[in-house]
């Protein structure tokens, strides 16, 4: 069986880069419009419960605290992942197991913190995340239920990404494909069948991911996988996860801040349109997700080739790789913002087709997402840049589309619209694009002076490349 497998991995190193991006990418966007079935299938059917609406609200006030929970496994698994990557390049992978096992047990600390913080804060914080007493108590069945997965999402999430980073992506696929078919399965029983309205759903959700946790555990120590989980490497190094942690910052801080975002949008909607107006950007969460999650997966799929390469110094490769991944994203986000601004409706009656909420929700998606034909640039250059280990800048155009730029034209704008709610949704577009160019510049920079030079490039995550002279 292993014999097989190493057979069918992909050669980082010698395949075509087109052919060889796309077939690293495919599985992984698979994976993740499935993972999306996660959060967009509880949504759909909660829509449809008794005051569809309103429990639609509650969970999309739980939403940032779900997110700042995926955000902390993407701090290990997309900061250790490229590192596992250039450090298999380089021919070292006994450094590379270090890694990983280093990462997994971070991961299990991570867990137990996170679920004991949220479940002894949760009254005190959802007020806070933009609750209202007719949502609240929908908020806190869902939450501590969920919570109490947490272990399970930091695995499955976590450690994913070390599978897809050696090339196993249809492995990583199933990871997914196996807790969201799950999902799908038992939510109806849950919510419906068992009467547990959004505590079934949660619960639903917390079976799923421990059965995609353990199917990652099982390949990670098995003979399948080329980099296994060593007991000698389980107890965590500084050094190493420093510069985990150093290069997981931008994605986590990508993710983590997409949290402060729902939490002001929330906020403000409730303020100036009401619960309504948070149920319209709950489904415009999900959207958002769901459009672009194409391009992350194109990105990730990116990132072993690009990470390999530059730890082989075969830049040629890592330069066709970029080219391929820009245009590619940057053509698919731009027939996705001109289905949005033609159908928006089809999108929301997805998820509920209660006439006063479809009337808000389209004229809100035609506004907040007038922007995202810009984002393919931003992410695509962005992620190359965890990719090639160059973590400050990367974390510098995190912050700068959202923190620096959305957060505060969020609540800036109303003031200066005489419709309220207008003024809130405007911040996005007006983020986007920003963002989107400037990082687009800062790339076509680094570029020119670093990549077009066949030149050895040193990572700022803290380890050293050594190279074996290939």
């Amino acid at each position: 069986m292993r014999n097989k497998m190493v057979q069918n991995k992909p050669d980082l190193r010698n395949d075509k880069v087109l052919p060889l991006l796309f077939k690293l990418s495919l599985p992984i966007i698979m994976a993740q419009l499935v993972n999306l079935l996660y959060n967009v299938v509880d949504r759909i059917y909660i829509g449809r419960m008794a005051n569809g609406e309103i429990a639609m609200a509650g969970v999309g006030v739980a939403l940032p605290i779900i997110i700042i929970v995926a955000a902390f496994s993407g701090l290990i698994g997309m900061g250790g992942a490229p590192l596992v990557a250039i450090k298999m390049g380089e021919g070292d992978n006994d450094g590379a197991e270090k890694i990983l096992s280093n990462s997994f047990v971070t991961l299990i600390i991570i867990s137990v913190i996170l679920t004991s913080a949220i479940i002894l804060f949760k009254s005190k914080i959802v007020w806070l995340f933009g609750a209202s007493t007719t949502t609240v108590g929908y908020t806190l069945d869902y939450l501590t239920i969920y919570m109490l997965g947490t272990i399970s999402v930091q695995i499955a999430l976590g450690m994913n990404p070390f599978i897809n980073t050696q090339g196993f992506t249809k492995i990583g696929m199933k990871t997914v494909m196996i807790g969201a078919v799950a999902n799908i399965i038992l939510d109806p029983i849950f919510i419906f069948g068992l009467n547990m309205g959004v505590k079934g759903a949660a619960l639903a959700t917390v079976i799923a991911q421990t059965l995609s946790a353990i199917w990652v555990l099982k390949f990670l120590i098995s003979g399948e996988s080329k980099l296994k989980i060593r007991k000698a490497y389980l107890i965590p190094e500084f050094k190493i996860m420093k510069s985990v942690i150093a290069l997981g910052i931008s994605p986590f801080v990508m993710q983590s801040t997409e949290s402060l975002v729902l939490i002001s949008l929330n906020n403000m909607l409730m303020l100036h349109g009401g619960d309504l107006a948070v149920s319209a950007m709950t489904i415009m969460s999900s959207i958002m997700q769901m459009i672009l999650l194409p391009v992350v997966g194109l990105s990730n799929g990116a990132q072993p080739i690009i990470s390999y390469n530059f730890g082989a110094r075969q830049f040629d490769r890592v330069q066709a790789a970029f080219k391929i991944l820009v245009k590619s994203a940057l053509c698919y986000t731009v027939v996705i913002y001109t289905l949005l601004m033609t159908l928006p409706h089809v999108f929301v009656l997805i998820f509920n087709n209660d006439p006063a909420l479809l009337k808000i929700a389209t004229w809100s998606i035609r506004i907040y997402f007038a922007g995202i034909f810009a984002l393919g640039v931003q992410i695509s250059c962005q992620m190359t840049f965890i990719a090639l280990g160059k973590a400050r800048i990367s974390i510098l155009l995190a912050l700068l589309r959202k923190v620096i730029l959305l957060i505060p034209l969020i609540f800036i704008l109303p003031h200066f619209c005489e419709n309220k709610p207008f003024g809130v949704l405007l911040a996005a577009p007006i983020a986007d694009i920003t963002a989107s160019i400037t990082t687009g510049i800062c790339f076509a920079v680094f570029y020119k002076k670093k990549l077009s030079l066949t030149k050895e490039i040193k990572p700022e995550a803290g380890l050293t490349l050594t190279h074996s002279g290939n």
